[in-house]
């Protein structure tokens, strides 16, 4: 029995990340969330990283219950109310809503201290020192394009080519390396200068080509050789070589 191709991402910061992300993709209104349709979407993301086997952390699959519960509730008739006592009927998305909110205010108010501080380097200054034990990862994304962009993309990039269920050959699988992949990725991209469409980086259909091939693209993005670029909203990414 081959074991399964499993990769652990420390890019994704979370379910309300996820959400939040999804909210402001379809621009919803934070206030009056369609329950449907953000469970929908959210589950399309969850099945893809599953499809991908990356390891979904178990507070991701946690959300999902909690969706699926909450549009079941919102499906239930609603009980009629009694004008007299005019009892006030709790809207079963605030809790929701209260905990995407605060997670906004936060992610906003880290967004600027990071600002601050980026303006506060470019102020002081201090002598020469070796940072060799003190590397620290860049961003993998560059722009606009979030890894949530990708992993959308991914599974767009699926569906088109109908490719639902990855098939893993039978024979004995040649495991693929990452820097092998990275350097592959790399030529085609330099060769396209108008930019490669994401799907044509996906050549074949297995689990291992599609995750190896989808590190490798983050990886080049990481180190600043590539990056993508997304035209208008919700269209196909592009890939870029990034020209030192």
């Amino acid at each position: 029995m081959s074991q399964a191709y499993q990769v652990k991402l420390d890019s994704f910061e979370g379910p309300l990340d996820l959400l939040l992300h999804l909210i402001n993709q379809y621009e919803i209104d934070i206030y009056d969330i369609p329950v449907a349709k953000i469970t929908e979407q959210y589950m399309q993301y969850i099945h893809t990283m599953q499809q991908l086997e990356l390891n979904v952390a178990s507070e991701y699959l946690v959300m999902a219950a909690s969706l699926l519960a909450l549009k079941s509730n919102m499906l239930l008739p609603k009980q009629e109310i009694d004008d007299e006592t005019e009892e006030y009927m709790e809207d079963p998305r605030e809790e929701l809503m209260k905990r995407l909110i605060e997670y906004r205010k936060y992610k906003e108010a880290a967004e600027k201290l990071k600002e601050r501080e980026e303006e506060a380097n470019q102020i002081f200054t201090r002598p020469p020192v070796v940072f060799d034990d003190f590397i620290t990862k860049q961003p993998v994304v560059k722009g606009d394009i979030s890894i949530y962009d990708m992993l959308g993309a991914i599974g767009k990039m699926m569906e088109r080519k109908k490719w639902n269920e990855p098939l893993d050959t039978r024979i004995k699988r040649a495991e693929i390396p990452i820097k092998q992949r990275m350097s592959e990725v790399l030529t085609l991209v330099k060769q396209s200068k108008q930019g490669i469409s994401f799907d044509k980086l996906f050549l074949y259909q297995t689990r291992e080509h599609i995750v190896v091939t989808f590190m490798a693209i983050l990886e080049l993005m990481k180190d600043n050789n590539v990056y993508c670029k997304q035209e208008k909203h919700l269209d196909s990414l592009f890939v870029f070589y990034l020209e030192d």
